[in-house]
């Protein structure tokens, strides 16, 4: 039995080094060794997917100049901006009813602004003054009126202001002249209705003060 073990052992011994010749033969202990102290790299489907980025918040100072670094911040108070405003006359009780309106013929319209031009060409030269044909838009309804570009560029206002316009019987009446719009706008109403204006009539506007408008009214006639 001990025979045969020991046979039995030769033989596996001669078998491994056999085997131990033919690896080193194909230099197969070094790539063995290479292997070991080789990392592999992670297959694509198994690498983990990136961890959602984390915003750290942090409350800073602000940083001042040195000029004003040791003065007290400044505090900003609400400013209120005035307003041009007419005050509100009390109503007459007097009303316009203009469910009748009445428009001026071409020959009336004509008619009216030749006298007033007429009128334009005697006034006096070193006040600024134009020519104005009303318009139903602007004796009824909506009560606006635009005024010439060009005169208003050269002679009035940049801002929202106060014009006052005088009448040949020197009563006056405020109105608001808003310049981005280049007209008269709040006010104008009651100089229309308190001078029955309609449509045809011709007026002059002659500058006399950078805030004041001498105001002529020349009649279209109407056909009834």
């Amino acid at each position: 039995m001990v025979a045969k073990q020991s046979k039995y052992e030769q033989i596996r011994l001669s078998r491994m080094e056999e085997n131990k010749k033919r690896m080193e033969a194909l230099n197969l202990p070094l790539l063995s060794q290479s292997l070991r102290t080789t990392s592999p790299n992670p297959s694509p489907m198994k690498q983990s997917a990136p961890r959602p980025r984390v915003v750290k918040k942090e409350v800073v100072v602000v940083r001042r100049s040195s000029r004003v670094a040791n003065k007290p911040s400044p505090v900003y108070a609400e400013v209120v901006v005035d307003r041009v405003m007419i005050p509100r006359r009390v109503s007459s009780g007097r009303s316009r009813d203009l469910s009748n309106r009445v428009y001026a013929s071409d020959e009336a319209r004509a008619e009216a602004l030749e006298k007033a031009e007429n009128l334009h060409a005697n006034l006096e030269t070193h006040y600024p003054s134009f020519v104005k044909s009303m318009l139903i838009s602007h004796v009824t309804g909506g009560f606006w009126l635009g005024l010439p570009k060009s005169f208003c560029k050269m002679n009035l206002p940049k801002r929202d202001e106060v014009m006052t316009l005088i009448d040949e019987e020197g009563n006056e009446h405020p109105t608001i002249y808003l310049p981005r719009k280049t007209g008269l706008s709040g006010g104008w109403k009651g100089f229309a209705v308190n001078h029955n204006l309609a449509d045809g009539d011709a007026l002059i506007f002659q500058l006399i003060r950078p805030t004041a408008f001498k105001v002529y009214i020349t009649r279209a006639k109407v056909n009834i």
